[in-house]
Parts: structure tokens; C-alpha cells; sequence
């Protein structure tokens, strides 16, 4: 049986080369540094610029991965797509490679959908995929999508499929929204993570999981401590410290600003490459994210340099 997920995962930060294609090496090494620090790997979320990387290229980045000794069971890659094939063919592709999970977006192109809509789909992808398919956590992240993941419709998913349907990202920055998940539904089962670490101190009193986020690419040892010690006499200290390197991240250009860091802190120039439409950080924006760095005295220790 697949052990559930807990505790903190990244959304992966996905490396590319000069021509734009998946840098493999570079994947490899910053998922080693995660996973050594205590991470999980959320693949192809939102901030590894999955809706940028085709199908193909998902599947054989993960097949890469696995083949490099990267535990499958520490793995959460985001299957969903706006075409159902795709889905289907991605969340397959993944349980048959024995990931303990699958974050799924609901299908996003077309907007104002029903719960009945959003139902089938994911049905659709539990009935293709067949018995063997992964635990599924739901993506709900309106502000993208414009499709959000309703309470009444996690409720019919998990009367349908009780065994699949494993919990949700909730990555709509609603604490209220964040919570609601977390009071009806943690008590049974359903693993809730927030997509910021600075929700966990008011997050896991009430049964959360852990968070998917963002920075946890830029401090994974450090919010991991947070997770482990929320508890403890420095439960405010750690928040704070967690707190501070996210807020220097988070609004406007996250991804170049965080492989801005990665580049950084790495001395590796490579890592500065988006893929379009988002574009690397212009040099005012990269000043000033040095600069409140510094006065954070942020770190990456014992991340790989070139």
C-alpha cells in the first residue's frame, strides 16, 4: 500500500537549457537537494511551469528522475491538463511508475463550469486510469483556473471514490477557504496542504497534512523545521524565520525571482532560463531581490554549485 504523503513538498522548479528544452541534469541535482532536505517533490505544479511543458516531456522527465534514484514514493506530480486525454495519459503514465500521489488541476480553459462538470472529469480520469490508479489530491487554485474546487464537490468525489480521492492543495490564499477543507474533512482522512508555509502554525492544529509550496525550493530544511517543531518552544521563531525568506518571494515574478536565487546561489547562470511567455528578471528586480536577501541572510547550504 502507498504510503501517504506528508510534511512539505516543492512544487519543483523546472530547469531549462539555452534552447528552452528540459534540463535533465539540473532537475536531478536540485531534486537530490530537496529530497536531502527533507522535502517532497511536487513535479509540474504551477511554479515549475507545468502548463509550459508538454505531456511528453512530463513523462520522460519523471521516468529520468526515477532512473537517477529519485524515490518514487516521495513523489507528487501534477497530472492534470485541460484536455482529459492528456490527463488521463499523465496520471496513468505516473500511478504505473508507482508515485505515492497525483495534484490535479481541474481543466481550465473553458470558465463558469458546473460542479458537474468538474465531477466528470475527475471521474473520468479514476475510471481510464483503472485500479491501479495513484491517490489523487485536488488542485484548487481559482485565481488561475476560474474553476474552483467546492466543498460539495470534494464531498461527491469522496462518497464515489473513497479509496482515490486523497486531499487537496488549496492553494487559493483563503484562509477561510483553506480552514473550511480542514474542519470538514481532516478528521477523515482527507490530507489537506495550503500552498504557504506561513499558514502552517494556524494549519496543522487543525489536522493539515503539511503545505505544498513555492518557496520550499528556496527553504526546504528550514520549513521542514517549522513542520516538525510547530509544537515546540520555537514554534514562533521558526514561523518568523519561515515567514522572512517567504515574503521576499511571494507576489509578482516568482519563478524568475526564484531561479534568480537558484542561479545565484548555485553560480550557475543556466538557471536564470524561463520558458515563454514568462520572462527572467529584468536587473532592477534582480538588485533588489539580492539585496533583500542579504538583509535576510538567506542561504542554500550544501546546494550543488556548477
Amino acid at each position: 500500500m502507498t504510503t501517504r504523503l506528508r510534511g512539505v513538498l516543492a512544487p519543483v522548479l523546472t530547469p531549462f537549457d539555452a534552447k528552452l528544452a528540459p534540463d535533465v541534469g539540473r532537475l536531478i541535482a536540485h531534486c537530490r537537494w530537496l529530497i536531502d532536505n527533507h522535502a517532497g517533490l511536487a513535479l509540474f505544479g504551477t511554479n515549475s511551469e507545468a502548463a509550459s511543458i508538454s505531456v511528453a516531456e512530463r513523462k520522460s522527465l519523471t521516468e529520468a528522475l526515477l532512473e537517477a534514484g529519485i524515490p518514487a514514493a516521495r513523489m507528487m506530480p501534477g497530472t492534470g491538463a485541460c484536455a482529459l486525454p492528456d490527463a488521463v495519459e499523465l496520471s496513468r503514465h505516473a500511478s504505473q511508475l508507482g508515485v505515492a500521489g497525483l495534484l490535479v488541476l481541474p481543466p481550465f480553459f473553458f470558465k463558469g463550469v458546473s460542479d458537474d462538470g468538474v465531477f466528470a472529469y475527475y471521474a473520468e480520469i479514476i475510471e481510464q486510469v483503472g485500479p491501479g490508479c495513484a491517490p489523487i489530491y485536488l488542485y484548487h487554485i481559482p485565481q488561475f483556473t476560474q474553476v474552483p474546487i467546492t466543498l460539495g464537490l470534494i464531498e461527491r468525489l469522496r462518497k464515489r471514490y473513497p479509496t482515490v480521492i486523497a486531499g487537496a492543495k488549496d492553494s487559493s490564499g483563503d484562509w477561510a477557504n483553506t480552514q473550511a477543507m480542514l474542519d470538514h474533512f481532516a478528521a477523515d482522512g482527507f490530507d489537506v496542504f495550503p500552498a504557504s508555509e506561513s499558514l502552517l502554525s494556524k494549519a496543522l492544529p487543525l489536522g493539515a497534512a503539511g503545505c505544498i509550496s513555492a518557496t520550499v525550493n528556496m527553504n526546504p530544511a528550514g520549513i521542514h523545521r517549522l513542520f516538525e517543531g510547530w509544537r515546540g518552544d520555537q514554534a514562533g521563531e521558526l514561523q518568523a524565520s519561515a515567514d522572512a525568506v517567504r515574503q521576499v518571494f511571494q507576489g509578482g515574478a516568482m519563478i524568475p525571482a526564484m531561479k534568480h536565487a537558484v542561479a545565484t546561489y548555485a553560480t550557475d547562470a543556466p538557471w536564470r532560463t524561463v520558458r515563454p511567455p514568462l520572462v527572467p528578471l529584468d536587473a532592477a528586480l534582480r538588485e533588489s531581490l539580492d539585496a533583500r536577501l542579504r538583509a535576510i541572510d538567506f542561504s542554500m547550504p550544501g546546494y550543488p554549485r556548477a
